[in-house]
């Protein structure tokens, strides 16, 4: 597994390997990158191509972004909130093979304006149920203002974030892509969940 994080990195020209939870608190969880094996999992999937514009929540170091748009064309926007991690994510740029469709937004999650081209949001618990409620709405705002299809893509979804998004009549349940077998199958948290946004 860790050859493969490794292996992916230097094809891609990118370093995103290793945790991170310097300025994790309550509200903002650390900074810890999918497994390569499950975003080549979410790219053969066929729900991201190169027509879709992806907004990467908790971006990190901008690994999400660097290996979708490189492996399905997709454009993609990552946005981070620390300074540290997010001068990391634009170090990565200048090298990365995908660089030239991939951008990066320093600012809070809650408060960033979703770009009306945007139409797939990728999470993988990067913050409390609190902050997601105001994304949602973010997203939301985005969507009423230019109606399209938005498909959200949470990773190894909390059982507060399931109980939440399982009630939010504004989304509707598409599909579950499981992980599980990828680490032993022992973790019924190893799965993308997919839903649409719908009025």
């Amino acid at each position: 597994m860790e050859q493969n994080e490794v292996q992916w990195d230097r094809l891609l020209k990118i370093k995103t390997t290793g945790r991170d939870d310097s300025h994790s608190d309550q509200y903002r969880y650390p900074y810890e990158p999918t497994p390569y094996c499950v975003l080549e999992r979410l790219a053969n999937s066929g729900w991201i191509g190169r027509k879709n514009v992806l907004v990467d929540y908790g971006t990190g170091k901008g690994r999400v972004c660097f290996f979708l748009s490189w492996q399905t064309r997709c454009r993609s926007i990552g946005i981070e909130y620390d300074e540290r991690i997010f001068s990391a994510a634009e170090r990565n740029r200048k090298s990365a093979a995908s660089a030239g469709r991939t951008f990066f937004v320093q600012k809070s999650a809650e408060v960033y304006e979703v770009p009306e081209e945007a139409d797939c949001c990728y999470f993988f618990n990067p913050f409390s149920v609190e902050i997601l409620q105001k994304v949602l709405a973010r997203i939301l705002d985005s969507y009423y203002a230019m109606p399209r299809k938005i498909r959200l893509f949470f990773y190894y979804p909390s059982d507060e974030y399931v109980s939440f998004l399982m009630t939010q009549d504004q989304l509707m349940f598409l599909e579950e892509i499981d992980c599980e077998d990828l680490f032993g199958g022992k973790d019924p948290r190893e799965k993308i969940l997919i839903f649409e946004m719908i009025s």
